[in-house]
């Protein structure tokens, strides 16, 4: 048993957002039934290289224990087969621009009106409402305009990007949390509703603390690099070989910080308080960087650690997958794909003790289940013939 494994969802997304989201519900037993156009389908399809054996690393990546369904959604046997699906769903979810769907007759007003169960979720760049809700967009433009570039990068440098997509992923968690809450009112009264996630919404939500910084005094808050706006020392410090994260979150650590360091500042008037650490953080760091290039890593990591210190190494990507925390975790799982042949995925990041999720299958070959799927649907073998022939699926 897992926990959503009663639900079946229509997804009708591409790229990352709507699958990060779909893949979401997925992993704890939904049944997601991905459908994609007959000509090529997800465009992350071709995203690449790299590739294994000619499916995209990227789409492999966000499609996970889903099936696949291809539909041409333009030709009217494709919008009633689509209809079919939904009146039978529990959640469908879209992520193409606003207005789309509506003009394709699949919009929420016309499904709910057929289907007022179901829970119907749209994920864009900036809202279903709003001046710049048909605005295209893509990650780097809404961490651009969310707050999260801005704050990103070194004092002196460029704003920077997330090294992931961070506002797509962001939106999906958010438009999976928004369904899974939806369905919590269906469970009271009955009645699907409309959930829209937008992009640019979770970015202004994930600015926090940094955005009541800007509450407080008014000021656009200063990047920062690696450091912390409101803590100090709580960044990155060059080693003999490496790197090493240091995070000094309160008073008692800054103790017995000091003392790993062999250092004789804990009751310097400067740097006494955090809110004094702050204030002389150039002169702080002045004498903290000098002490750590004096050993490696691996030596800072043991000595800090020791001394109840949080700290810990930085690490690339090979080094992260094989991690064995990560490993113990179960965040890196084995599948074979029927074309990829042996692939490895992360695994299911929420752990429940009783109903826990599961990567059960692979990714999805385009239109591997669409035959299956019309069965159901009550199409004979004849009529499925007629609809590949005709372009339909």
């Amino acid at each position: 048993m897992r926990p959503l494994d009663d639900l079946t969802v229509v997804d009708l997304t591409r790229a990352l957002a709507g699958p990060y989201c779909t893949m979401m519900l997925a992993d704890l037993g939904a049944r997601v039934i991905k459908v994609e156009t007959p000509d090529g389908g997800d465009d992350t399809r071709g995203w690449g290289p790299p590739f294994y054996e000619g499916e995209s690393a990227y789409f492999l990546s966000i499609n996970r224990n889903k099936q696949s369904l291809t539909l041409n959604l333009k030709a009217p046997r494709g919008r009633d087969l689509l209809l079919r699906l939904a009146r039978r769903a529990d959640v469908l979810v879209e992520n193409f621009r606003p207005g789309a769907m509506d003009r394709l007759g699949l919009g929420y007003a016309a499904v709910h009106d057929l289907a007022p169960r179901l829970v119907y979720c749209s994920i864009s760049g900036f809202g279903q409402t709003g001046p710049f809700r048909e605005r295209a967009a893509y990650d780097l433009i809404v961490q651009g305009m969310g707050g999260i570039m801005g704050i990103t990068g070194e004092p002196d440098g460029a704003p920077m990007r997330v090294g992931v997509a961070v506002a797509d992923i962001c939106a999906g968690m958010f438009a999976a949390y928004g369904i899974l809450a939806a369905l919590r009112v269906r469970d009271r009264t009955g009645a699907g509703q409309w959930v829209d996630a937008a992009m640019l919404d979770g970015q202004v939500a994930w600015m926090t603390y940094m955005a009541a910084n800007y509450f407080a005094t008014g000021e656009a808050p200063p990047r920062v690099g690696s450091a912390h706006l409101n803590l100090v020392p709580y960044q990155p410090f060059q080693t003999r070989d490496g790197f090493v994260n240091v995070a000094v979150g309160s008073e008692g650590l800054w103790q017995k910080f000091c003392e790993a360091v062999e250092l004789p500042i804990a009751a310097d008037a400067r740097f006494a308080t955090n809110a004094d650490r702050v204030r002389n953080r150039r002169a702080l760091l002045a004498v903290l960087l000098p002490v750590f290039g004096r050993r490696t890593t691996a030596e800072w990591v043991d000595r800090l650690l020791a001394a109840g210190v949080p700290a810990g190494p930085i690490y690339a990507m090979p080094e992260v997958m094989e991690d064995p925390q990560v490993r113990h975790r179960e965040m890196v799982v084995e599948l074979e794909h029927p074309r990829a042949g042996r692939i490895r995925v992360n695994g299911v990041p929420v752990k429940l003790s009783d109903t826990p999720g599961a990567v059960t299958g692979p990714p999805p070959m385009l239109g591997e289940h669409s035959e299956a799927v019309l069965r159901e649907l009550g199409c004979p073998a004849e009529e499925i013939a007629a609809l590949r022939r005709e372009g339909v699926v």
